[in-house]
């Protein structure tokens, strides 16, 4: 009875987490519309949900800002959109195949990477106030690095062709990117998942619910 109820409560909160996901995913605190790409915050419920509730928790958020992602490149497409929505896509049915890796399979590797670098933190006695901001920047780096990477392995010349440059100029890109976008991006990641974390984990562990 007692593990029925464990389970239970730990869906629920799982559910409440993706609710938490799907609203920042439909507003502008979620994601920020740019020029060409949609800049999110919605990777913070993913690493907070994967700390609290465990990396299988962390991909099933990961999924949910997938399809979130997908759905809204879909809707409201901008010159990169054809890298996230396998409806966007310029090269058939492989391309499709790729954009859902992109949108989806990248966002789940943010949950599962989140939810096992926590654990091995807490095997190590790492306090939480040292571990917290660690997982939250690395959560949101897995984010920004897989999902850029992917597109320089899979999409450089459609990315090329996008920016109007050439093939070779694309990793310069790519990293510029990464850096003016992704490293700030994870900087508030590690500060909200600290202050959010800190509050959750306390409340967690009295419902004794989840890894904390």
């Amino acid at each position: 009875m007692k593990t029925k109820k464990h389970n239970t409560s730990w869906m629920v909160s799982v559910a409440l987490m993706a609710a938490i996901v799907i609203v920042l995913a439909n507003t502008p605190l979620g994601m920020i519309q740019l020029p060409i790409i949609k800049a999110t915050t919605v990777h913070i419920p993913v690493i907070i949900g994967a700390i609290l509730l465990g990396p299988a928790a962390g991909a099933i958020l990961g999924g949910v800002f997938g399809i979130c992602s997908l759905i809204s490149n879909t809707m409201a497409p901008t010159l990169l959109s054809f890298a996230f929505s396998p409806f966007m896509s310029t090269t058939g049915i492989p391309g499709a195949v790729k954009a859902v890796w992109i949108s989806v399979g990248c966002r789940i590797l943010i949950g599962v990477a989140a939810g096992w670098l926590w654990i091995l933190l807490s095997k190590l006695k790492v306090n939480n106030i040292i571990a917290l901001p660690v997982v939250g920047f690395a959560g949101a780096m897995v984010n920004t690095i897989t999902v850029m990477g992917s597109i320089y392995i899979l999409f450089a010349k459609q990315y090329a062709e996008a920016k109007d440059v050439a093939v070779s100029a694309v990793w310069g890109l790519v990293m510029g990117t990464v850096t003016a976008s992704g490293i700030p991006e994870a900087i508030a990641a590690a500060i909200l998942v600290l202050a959010i974390g800190k509050v959750l984990i306390g409340v967690f562990r009295k419902m004794n619910i989840g890894n904390v």
